[in-house]
């Protein structure tokens, strides 16, 4: 029978359902809209008659190689975004959304790096566009969908007079007043995580892993088995940290949670977890005036190291801490607390502004609340669930 369109019980979008010289087909159409449910209804039915006269080879196009390549455990990063509030679908399937595979071109590849990602470095489009892109085009070869090529990356510029103009957030330290500024623009569940980023020095991927069992309140202490170097190694609590740490460890479970009360997910991408909370506190912060653009997860990280260095901790005391640094004695007693690393942690000074957060007096209960948008002065805050 032919192709038509139908809805089911629970579902506002249209369906396609029917079958094309043989090939059965009920799939979404993914809009609520007739006609242009029609529209989709007709380039469908098109494509199946085409593809069983001419072959699928010559027909396949680049979005349906990217689902396929999705739902065979290819990673969707970049490839497709669909905003929460809106639907809209963004990214390098929707930019080469209708177009075949066995049209595209390199200048269509490059073309699609400039046009999504304008203001970006090579070494950006690169990660970004170009392999995501090849993922899929190599999905599709192996699949018989398209031929085997080799595309070409862009080249990062080389040379001594070549000057980089922007600086990926997170990969330098910051002062902790401006650390504490930028954290008090952000919703209280991920302030309470950056915050224990720049007072333990952690890696994002540890305390995103991080649970109740782990800590040693009344040590001071985090024990960590499985670090980045493949050791276990033990982490020391500054004071400031401990009202956060004894709430969160007597809630149970993994330590830090969204504001919907699920885990971040465990991945080394710098600031992909929280990237919309970091987005949220620049864009709070620009409205006041203040630009602050730098600041990512990993921030914490060389702020804590270098502010070490200027405390005159020494060196391995300072290594020890962050991970660098490991003896047959320290990985032997990971779970005993070590009071000479406690004492350093405890030299990272403590801004009034972070002291003065509302969330210190429930950080359970203010972790479920969100800053409102645009009233980052006021911190009016509404309840999620």
């Amino acid at each position: 029978m032919p192709l038509k369109l139908v809805q089911r019980k629970g579902s506002d979008f249209y369906y396609i359902r029917g079958t094309v010289r043989g090939q059965s087909l009920f799939e979404s159409t993914g809009t609520r809209d007739r006609e242009v449910a029609e529209a989709i209804r007709i380039k469908t039915e098109s494509r199946l008659l085409n593809e069983s006269v001419h072959g699928k080879k010559a027909l396949i196009t680049f979005e349906e190689a990217a689902e396929s390549y999705i739902a065979s455990g290819g990673s969707e990063r970049f490839l497709i975004k669909v905003s929460p509030s809106t639907g809209k679908v963004s990214g390098i399937v929707a930019h080469f959304r209708g177009k075949l595979l066995k049209d595209l071109t390199q200048s269509d590849l490059d073309a699609a790096a400039r046009i999504l990602f304008p203001a970006a470095s090579a070494e950006t489009r690169n990660r970004q566009c170009y392999t995501p892109f090849i993922a899929v085009w190599n999905h599709a070869a192996g699949n018989q969908w398209a031929e085997v090529r080799q595309w070409k990356r862009p080249r990062k510029a080389k040379g001594t007079n070549i000057v980089k103009l922007k600086v990926r957030a997170g990969t330098k330290p910051t002062s902790y007043d401006r650390a504490a500024q930028f954290v008090a623009a952000m919703s209280p569940a991920p302030a309470q995580l950056m915050t224990a980023l720049f007072y333990t020095g952690m890696r994002p991927i540890e305390m995103f892993l991080l649970e109740a069992s782990d800590v040693n309140m009344p040590g001071r202490w985090i024990t960590v088995d499985a670090s980045k170097t493949g050791e276990p190694r033990g982490i020391p609590i500054h004071e400031f940290l401990v009202p956060l740490f004894e709430a969160l460890v007597a809630r149970g479970g993994v330590l830090f949670r969204s504001h919907k009360g699920d885990p971040y997910p465990p991945t080394e991408e710098f600031g992909g977890q929280i990237s919309s909370a970091i987005t949220g506190a620049r864009n709070r912060l620009k409205k006041r005036g203040v630009s602050i653009v730098d600041i990512a997860p990993y921030t914490a990280r060389h702020t804590v190291s270098t502010q070490l260095v200027i405390n005159g901790i020494h060196p391995y005391i300072k290594d020890q801490i962050l991970g660098h640094a490991a003896d047959d004695m320290s990985r032997h007693y990971t779970h005993v607390p070590q009071q000479p690393l406690i004492d350093a942690i405890n030299t990272l000074p403590v801004p009034q502004l972070w002291r003065d957060q509302e969330w210190w007096s429930d950080p359970v209960y203010w972790s479920r609340r969100l800053v409102k948008w645009g009233d980052p002065a006021k911190r009016r805050v509404q309840k999620v669930g």
